[in-house]
């Protein structure tokens, strides 16, 4: 069996997704979504910008025929060129040498794998192995602007693999990162063991008759093309991965006092928590309450006063405000604003868009313009990205502080105050879910947030104006939502809290 950096990357994202990737059945895989197939395509414009600049070569070899591929690499190493883009490296457990004073060996458990090690580029570097005078070392090209683990444990397998091949391991490989320090030397002294270690776990995992226990973190499972398999089994087993605020340190801690259901954490003691890691006094007891919202499908007011020290009231204009981005292009190009005139029972919705990346500093002005009219205000808006946009936009474009800091004043985050407050029983605390929760829906089903990044990149590249035309209506129905979201709150604790009986 095939065992790739890929595999050991995914297993430190996900210790399901390797197993699913080995032995699951295809068929039953999600569709690519927009945002990952931009990801790819931007993983892929990004190394060609790298290797624009680079004279290198590339092993001819038939799809999928690994030994051919490694023999045409081995000739090209042999003949000393200075880059091979995407070499095989193949090594088993009886390819594993002695490098240097120190023996390089594996558990009789890797015997039966093989090892494919396919760096994004081999680089030539004076030495000695069994190539003559040089040697070479392994660099990963990645979309990341930080060297994290995955990475370099990734490097540190190319390093290993290549050690089998050239009989000599690299005292260093590279990580070329989207920085503007963008070169990293990794440590291989320091990750070889990490990476034997994980290597070795995920071995273990593969070899498992049913594979790792499900764990829903949508964050990291959102782009995964197991996520709608993993999902389905998880609500099934009613998993407590589903619940939020269960993250895996605390269920590990939950697992370990056999509190592994909805029912069993519902009734548990907060002071039976509160002291474990991931724990403290605040979250025990509003994950129990998390747990009795979902069991019993209702709303809880959660059950530290100050959770209920700052709720809003609905204010005579209001305004709600919602900002569309593109991260790659460190971009805000469309910002969505919906007055609310409880006075006169009207509301005007303003979306005030970047047709060219170059116009975010008009559509600034633009919105400072708006909100100026409405002083007293309240600008409410879900989670905190748009106040430290609206801070970073101010420094950007030299905005005055004395002109902004009554602007930010007037914020007031939504998704806080209710978290603070309340439990409701959903799955998620994101917009989408807490909105649909009441009932509201938007307009276009498959609409996101990442699909606007998507279709903004899109309206660059092709000038289709009915792409600019969805992510508008996407905007608007965010900032409607985050209305609802308000209203119900405000109207929940005036029913449930101040109105209830002494």
């Amino acid at each position: 069996m095939l065992i790739n950096a890929d595999l050991l990357l995914q297993y430190q994202r996900c210790k399901r997704r390797p197993f699913l990737d080995s032995h699951g059945d295809k068929n039953q895989r999600d569709t690519p979504n927009e945002l990952l197939l931009k990801l790819q395509h931007d993983k892929i414009a990004y190394q060609s910008s790298v290797l624009a600049n680079l004279s290198y070569h590339r092993p001819n070899y038939p799809k999928g025929n690994w030994q051919a591929g490694q023999a045409a690499t081995l000739e090209l190493m042999q003949r000393g060129v200075e880059y091979i883009r995407q070499g095989v490296l193949l090594a088993s457990y009886d390819d594993w040498v002695n490098t240097g004073n120190e023996e390089v060996s594996l558990s009789p458990s890797y015997q039966g794998y093989t090892l494919l090690s396919r760096p994004d580029l081999l680089v030539k570097q004076p030495g000695e192995s069994c190539f003559g005078d040089w040697m070479y070392v392994p660099a990963s090209l990645e979309m990341g602007k930080r060297p994290k683990q995955e990475y370099q444990v990734g490097v540190a397998f190319h390093a290993q693999v290549l050690a089998t091949v050239q009989g000599v391991m690299p005292q260093t490989a590279w990580l070329k990162l989207r920085t503007k320090d963008s070169s990293y030397a990794v440590d291989l002294q320091r990750w070889n063991p990490e990476m034997q270690r994980i290597l070795a776990e995920l071995i273990q995992t593969l070899e498992l008759a049913d594979g790792p226990e499900v764990f829903i973190s949508r964050q990291k499972c959102s782009l995964c093309h197991w996520y709608s398999n993993c999902y389905a089994i998880a609500q099934s087993q009613k998993h407590l991965s589903l619940l939020p605020g269960v993250t895996p340190v605390r269920y590990t801690q939950l697992q370990a006092l056999s509190i592994t259901t909805l029912e069993s954490l519902a009734s548990t003691s907060p002071s039976v928590l509160e002291n474990l890691p991931g724990f403290d006094s605040e979250v025990a007891p509003k994950l129990i309450v998390q747990a009795q919202s979902v069991l019993q499908s209702r709303p809880f007011i959660l059950p530290y006063p100050a959770a209920t020290e700052n709720i809003t009231f609905t204010a005579p204009i209001e305004i709600y405000f919602d900002i569309e981005a593109q991260p790659d292009l460190n971009l805000n190009y469309l910002l969505g604003v919906l007055i609310v005139d409880r006075q006169t029972n009207t509301e005007q919705f303003y979306s005030l868009l970047a047709d060219r990346p170059e116009d975010e500093e008009l559509i600034w002005q633009q919105f400072l313009d708006l909100i100026g009219q409405y002083p007293e205000a309240p600008i409410y808006h879900f989670c905190a990205y748009e106040f430290d946009t609206v801070k970073r936009l101010a420094k950007l474009y030299h905005t005055p502080y004395s002109s902004v800091r009554p602007v930010l004043n007037r914020f007031v985050d939504v998704y806080e105050q209710l978290t603070q407050s309340v439990a409701l029983p959903i799955e998620s605390y994101a917009l989408k879910a807490i909105a649909r929760w009441l009932g509201f829906e938007w307009r276009d089903k498959e609409a996101s947030g990442a699909k606007c990044i998507y279709w903004y990149d899109q309206w660059l590249e092709t000038g289709d104006r009915t792409l600019l035309e969805l992510i508008q209506r996407y905007n608007e129905d965010d900032c409607r939502a985050t209305r609802n979201v308000k209203d119900w709150l405000v109207k929940f604790f005036q029913e449930e809290y101040y109105l209830r009986p002494a």
